[in-house]
């Protein structure tokens, strides 16, 4: 039998960020946006089984058989931890994981923009980090909780699903609550989590309408509320909030969102060409009075064009961010335009830095 632990192993030795078991085929990790098979032989069923049932044990291996999926998180001898995530495909299992760093990183070391550092000062009201899977949201949260941790005398109770850092208490007193051993679920957890006396809450993920409508009421009820979702920009997280109600609801929740949304991060990772590494390209929406008034009139659409006209104030949209980390030579000219909104633009944007002495960046920025 294959042990899992010596798979796990390999795959911090090689520094990759998620490992696929999947039956029929060796263990696949993916380092720096790319797939690399390991030398270990293909996977059969019995070894799928094996490993997770060393992992999760009998009564949580019945709960993989009957729902067909289980999210867990484990751990290697060396202290190094993974989110995983057990499921089936064509009737087999098959297993995957998510490298989480021991150390949570310095926000400075992340290259979030300025205004990322301020968001973790304010005094109450919901903001948001979305992204694809495996875009960086959990670090990017984990990083302004460790700077409130640092800073602030404060109570902050999360909830996540499963616990991915581990954030000591430094000045804060932090409680993180792991959805389905320390709570049934997101709105369980939230509903009970008024009742806790906290100054701030961080909800893993908003999935669902109880879970949204919760940590909306939390944000209102005075906290600093921090979340996630699984939308590309800022108009589309706002469309998804309010798409997510009863359609008898929707103006009631956009008077609701106005009100307490302060912030949405949107980012992506890009594969660095300076060194090995990943780098976000990130949108910013500062929930200015124009944007609360777009909320609340339906006016989402504005909402793009007001970021374009508000970097003095902090905001930026992916463009601006792609271009800005390719004139600083963190990114590949022809993945910054393909993955750009508007390749068209942008690569008339991105002169090639040989091609002169000096070009001209956005916004009247010269780079040399």
């Amino acid at each position: 039998m294959i042990d899992i632990k010596n798979i796990l192993a390999e795959v911090i030795e090689n520094d990759a960020s998620d490992l696929h078991i999947n039956v029929g085929m060796p263990p696949v990790l993916r380092r720096n946006t790319e797939l690399v098979e390991l030398d270990f032989p293909p996977i059969s069923n019995e070894d799928a089984r094996e490993m997770l049932l060393s992992m999760v044990g009998p009564e949580k291996f019945k709960k993989v058989e009957e729902n067909k999926d289980l999210d867990f998180s484990t751990s290697i001898d060396d202290g190094h931890r993974f989110r995983v995530n057990a499921h089936y495909q064509r009737d087999t299992l098959a297993i995957s994981f998510r490298v989480i760093p021991n150390q949570i990183p310095n926000i400075d070391n992340l290259h979030l923009p300025p205004v990322v550092k301020e968001l973790p000062d304010l005094p109450r009201g919901l903001v948001l980090v979305t992204g694809h899977t495996g875009s960086g949201k959990s670090t990017t949260l984990a990083a302004m909780i460790e700077l409130i941790n640092s800073k602030y005398c404060k109570r902050i109770i999360t909830m996540e699903d499963p616990i991915e850092y581990m954030i000591e208490n430094k000045e804060c007193m932090i409680e993180q609550r792991e959805i389905g051993a320390d709570c049934p679920s997101f709105a369980s957890g939230l509903k009970h989590a008024l009742r806790q006396d906290p100054d701030i809450i961080m909800v893993g993920e908003m999935r669902d309408l109880e879970t949204t409508g919760s940590t909306i009421t939390a944000a209102e009820t005075g906290h600093l509320v921090f979340s996630t979702l699984h939308t590309i920009n800022s108009a589309q997280t706002i469309e998804r909030i309010i798409d997510i109600y009863p359609a008898g609801q929707q103006n009631q929740v956009r008077t609701m969102l106005a009100n307490t949304l302060q912030a949405v991060i949107s980012q992506t990772l890009f594969k660095r060409v300076d060194e090995p590494g990943m780098v976000p390209c990130i949108e910013i929406l500062l929930c200015t009075s124009a944007v609360r008034n777009c909320i609340r009139e339906n006016r989402i659409y504005e909402i793009p064009n007001i970021i374009e006209t508000s970097r003095r104030l902090g905001m930026q949209n992916l463009d601006n961010s792609i271009a800005d980390l390719y004139f600083q030579g963190y990114i590949d000219r022809e993945e910054a335009i393909m993955r750009s909104s508007n390749p068209a633009k942008m690569e008339k944007t991105l002169v090639p830095m040989n091609d002169f002495d000096v070009v001209q960046k956005p916004d009247g920025v010269m780079a040399q």
